[in-house]
Formats: C-alpha cells, structure tokens, sequence
C-alpha cells in the first residue's frame, strides 16, 4: 500500500534525487569534453524559462524534469572521441551507483533508504540512456548515438528548439 511515508519519498526522489543525478549524467559530458578540448560546454537542468545561471550551468523552472548538455566543437574530434562523449553520461553514472553501492555495503553511508533510491535513479538513467533508441520528438540516446557511430561512423545530431531559445539576460548567480 501507498502511504504517507512513500509519498514523502517520492517528493525527495522527484524533486532533490532526480535533479542530482541528472547533473551527475551532464557532468560525464562535461568531463569527456573538456579531456577531449571541448569548447563553448552549456549544462542546462530542467525545462521551462531560467531560474539562473552559474558557472556553465543553466537551472530552469522545471529543474526536476530533463538535463541537457551542449558544447560548440571538440578539439578532438574523431569518430571515437564521439564514442567517448556520447559514453560518458553512461559511465558517470555507473561509478557513482557503484561506488555508492560499495560505501553503503561497508557501512559507510547512513540513511540506506535515500542511497538506495539515488543509486536506483543512478542505473535508471544508465539503462534508459544506454537503449539504442530514438525517442517520440526523434531525439536520439545515447546508446543509439554511440551504435550509430560504431557501425556507421556517424550520429544524428539533435537540436532542441527550447535551448535555442534561452533566457540570455538573467543573471549569472542565482537568486
């Protein structure tokens, strides 16, 4: 049965779990970018006009409800450094469920409940990016992109018509 106690902790999956491990995801990006010499890198959490910006990363309205990344060109830039960056969210990812997954089997970390729901989030991404699909607006995943690069030696690429259209005069902290 579905109580009060589940209630509460869908609102913190939902509204604290879900957002961090988005950023997490966006952060393989960011990481796999800049090895690779990527210039002009964008995070962007959530959906909906912008709530502020810091650093490089844009938080919207709606910050519990998608992530998206963006960078202009890689200094690097073949076939298998795509792989890589495309890989990325992936295996970010991966390392955090497991290294959360170890420090919460040694007794590391408290609270097992909260870890539990990040870590399930963590590989819920994982699974869903690692799909090779296309998604109903004809977004590519991750998984697709990196099949379509291995076995074709190119990717779809994806604008979103949103991200075009950012808030450019909001203030570069947050409120």
């Amino acid at each position: 049965m579905f109580g009060v106690s589940d209630f509460l902790r869908l609102t913190l999956s939902v509204f604290i779990i879900l957002p961090a491990v988005s950023l997490i995801r966006e952060l393989g990006y960011f990481i796999a970018g800049k090895l690779l010499g990527a210039k002009g890198i964008t995070i962007t959490i959530g959906t909906g006009p912008s709530l502020c910006k810091f650093w490089i990363i844009d938080v919207r309205k709606f910050y519990f409800m998608f992530s998206w990344s963006h960078y202009d060109s890689l200094e690097i830039n073949t076939k298998w450094a795509h792989v890589f960056v495309y890989s990325a969210p992936m295996l970010t990812n991966l390392a955090v469920a497991l290294t959360l997954n170890a420090l919460l089997a040694n007794g590391v970390l408290q609270n097992q409940s909260f870890w539990n729901q990040f870590i399930f989030y963590a590989f819920y991404f994982l699974l869903f990016d690692a799909i090779p699909m296309y998604q109903p607006n004809g977004q590519p995943s991750n998984g697709r992109i990196v099949y379509d690069l291995i076995r074709y030696g190119k990717h779809s690429d994806f604008q979103r018509d949103d991200l075009k259209k950012s808030d450019e005069n909001k203030d570069d902290d947050c409120e």
